[in-house]
């Protein structure tokens, strides 16, 4: 997986479509990212000690790896990402479209 936490992504499909959003959580096992803002749901809450007023929370739920995109922080596009290696002989994420490597 070729996402990682605090990257910003956009939405390719679905009902938040074209909306950007920067990456909360990434769960490798089910190949999902959870985005800030993005595929909110509302959980309905009883009225408790722990939660005094009740009702509506909001909250994000994960998404498909597949639903998302990852925008380059130079050229501030959508792009795809191969690996690369950098001049120390590590491992790094290269945009496809600019060809510089992201952190």
């Amino acid at each position: 997986m070729k996402i990682k936490k605090d990257d910003t992504v956009k939405v390719l499909s679905g009902r938040d479509r074209g909306e950007r959003g920067k990456v909360l959580s990434v769960d490798r096992e089910n190949n999902t990212v959870t985005v800030e803002g993005v595929n909110e749901v509302f959980r309905h809450v009883k009225r408790s000690q722990r939660n005094m007023q009740g009702g509506r929370l909001s909250k994000s739920m994960p998404l498909p790896v597949a639903k998302v995109m990852l925008i380059c922080p130079t050229c501030q596009k959508p792009t795809r990402v191969k690996m690369g290696v950098n001049a120390y002989g590590k491992k790094t994420r290269v945009c496809k479209k600019c060809g510089v490597a992201i952190n």
